[in-house]
């Protein structure tokens, strides 16, 4: 970034308990890209849209669920890292890697396993810690078995290998999802985890795979190489992952080797983490309280685990301007902000939040909407509701797909036929991928 001169604190490098760096304290904050081929490969259009968004100023890039068992996908065009890497697949993740580190910034791996939220069009069967049904409509999850204990060791090893593939295809660092509702977030709800073993009942028996997968990854990629773990706050349901559970877990894991804790919140069910219209009402405005005087959603919690976390913190829903992001820092309640939405849409946000160009992103969602009254946000049917919500996502992939094509964003589109394309583009994808 020749000739970039920043006038905002948000432009200073972060430590890392590692011994590395973060050399700001922007982050492009995971999302799921839908790029690969059918056979799960990373593609020319991750190096496309990677390479992009780090000229974008942040100074980490993390990605979209990689996952660590290509049968349960979070989606079909997900990379996945599954058994043995052929010379090709690595080639193709060293040049994904590569589009980051050629403009000096960090790109970390996220690695995930989906867990009962696979969509019915890539697993018929997925697996949970117990065979609890996601409670949504539609039909597109199908009933979840419960993992052997065999198949939960294994599940520890993917992590591990998936990790350690990341170091050596010159990833800087990898994020471990426990969030967002997929498995590991899993294991630590009781509402989704009821079984009578040692993955389940007390919430040391429910943490006991993330810990594990912490401790085996931490084991394979040495001490020097960045793991953070994105963990949620609250599942934002009755009866699930609380925020004193979230505290706990967060005490565990001082010593687990973690370099950097996001804290986020959520699921499918209760999808705080997109801000979709429609969560249950208790949830929303308990989320809305905490959030009147500030813009990301998860501080207030961020603020209580700062209490007792030891490593850094990132923060990501909601940020949308640099004295919004710099308070937050100043304050001590994070040490990184993420972005995620924002940067489909302007990629250069970050170096233009930090040399004062511009003080704020807009606020997209709330200015794409489907319709107006009945048809708008504030709906009484949950349908239409659903759909407005889904439809704004729809113009954020339909963003990233254009980035990664080498075009130009579009900052007004016609957010229903985009979700109808994006779900049409989702079947096509699902019926190609490769079968073993």
């Amino acid at each position: 970034m020749t000739g970039y001169t920043s006038i905002s604190d948000l432009s200073k490098p972060l430590s890392l308990p590692s011994g590395g760096s973060v050399k700001n304290r922007i982050a492009k904050a995971a999302m799921t890209e839908g790029l690969a081929d059918a056979d799960n490969r990373a593609t020319a259009r991750h190096v496309t849209l990677y390479r992009r968004w780090a000229k974008g100023g942040a100074g980490l890039l993390l990605t979209g669920n990689v996952m660590v068992d290509r049968r349960y996908l979070e989606r079909p065009g997900n990379v996945a890292i599954d058994g043995q890497q052929s010379d090709e697949q690595l080639d193709a993740l060293k040049r994904w890697s590569g589009a980051a580190r050629d403009a000096g910034v960090d790109i970390w791996m996220q690695i995930s396993h989906a867990g009962r939220q696979s969509p019915k069009i890539v697993a018929t069967e997925p697996v949970a810690p117990s065979a609890v049904e996601l409670g949504l409509p539609g039909g597109n999850f199908a009933k979840p078995r419960a993992l052997l204990e065999s198949e939960i060791h294994e599940i520890i090893e993917r992590f591990a290998h998936s990790a350690s593939v990341a170091k050596r295809t010159g990833f800087s660092g990898v994020q471990i999802h426990a969030a967002h509702g997929y498995l590991l977030s899993e294991f630590l709800s009781p509402l989704v985890n009821q079984r009578d073993d040692e993955w389940g009942g007390s919430l040391e028996n429910r943490a006991r795979l993330l810990m594990r997968v912490i401790n085996e990854v931490r084991s394979q990629v040495g001490s020097g190489f960045p793991v953070s773990v994105k963990l949620n706050s609250s599942d934002f349901q009755k009866g699930g992952f609380s925020p004193d559970g979230s505290l706990q877990v967060a005490r565990w894991l001082n010593d687990a080797g973690v370099d950097l804790l996001e804290i986020s919140g959520g699921s499918y069910e209760q999808p705080a983490m997109m801000d979709i219209e429609g969560m249950d009402e208790r949830f929303e405005d308990q989320k809305r309280e905490s959030t009147i005087a500030r813009e990301a959603y998860f501080l207030t919690y961020a603020e209580e685990i700062r209490k007792v976390a030891k490593m850094p913190l990132m923060v990501t829903g909601g940020f949308r301007s640099r004295a919004g992001m710099e308070e937050a820092i100043s304050a001590g309640a994070c040490d990184l902000c993420g972005m995620a939405r924002p940067l489909c849409v302007d990629p250069d946000l970050p170096q233009q939040l930090m040399n004062g160009a511009v003080d704020a992103a807009p606020s997209w969602e709330k200015t794409l909407r489907i319709g107006p009254g009945i048809f708008g946000p504030t709906s009484k049917i949950d349908l239409i509701r659903a759909l407005n919500g889904f439809g704004v996502m729809a113009f954020f992939y339909e963003n990233i797909y254009r980035l990664a094509d080498g075009k130009e964003t579009k900052k007004k589109m016609a957010v229903l036929p985009a979700f109808i394309k994006f779900q049409l583009n989702e079947m096509k994808m699902a019926k190609a991928l490769t079968r073993d």
